[in-house]
């Protein structure tokens, strides 16, 4: 049975001037001192110089139509489809900021469907 390890699914989303300011200091906030940072997300650079903000599954909720993220704010999700399959593990909110923007994406495991508990 071929089953793939995670999956990451790009989210159309709208953010508001309050939450960028928000998110922006808290990239400030990370490079004065990592410590700072709230239980369940972490911080990182990438190697283009963009920053990366995980927020683990303990710091995030998918509402329908939202998500949010414990501490910082909601972003509004565009579209009508689920963030994620039912039954997924393991998901990780991941924001990267871009000259163009923030983008959004989740990270998760799908569920394991066995062919013998079909029946």
């Amino acid at each position: 049975m071929n089953h793939a390890k995670s999956r990451e699914v790009t989210l159309a989303a709208k953010i508001t001037d309050e939450l960028s300011k928000v998110l922006d200091a808290l990239r400030f906030a990370w490079k004065q001192a990592p410590s700072s940072i709230p239980k369940g997300l972490s911080c990182s650079e990438s190697h283009a110089g963009q920053f990366v903000l995980v927020a683990a599954e303990s710091a995030f909720v998918t509402l329908p139509g939202a998500c949010v993220i414990k501490g910082i704010g909601a972003i509004e999700l565009l579209g009508d489809e689920p963030a994620f399959e039912a039954g997924a593990k393991s998901k990780s909110l991941i924001l990267k900021a871009s000259v163009d923007g923030w983008r959004f994406s989740v990270k998760y495991v799908p569920p394991i469907v066995r062919e013998r508990n079909l029946k």
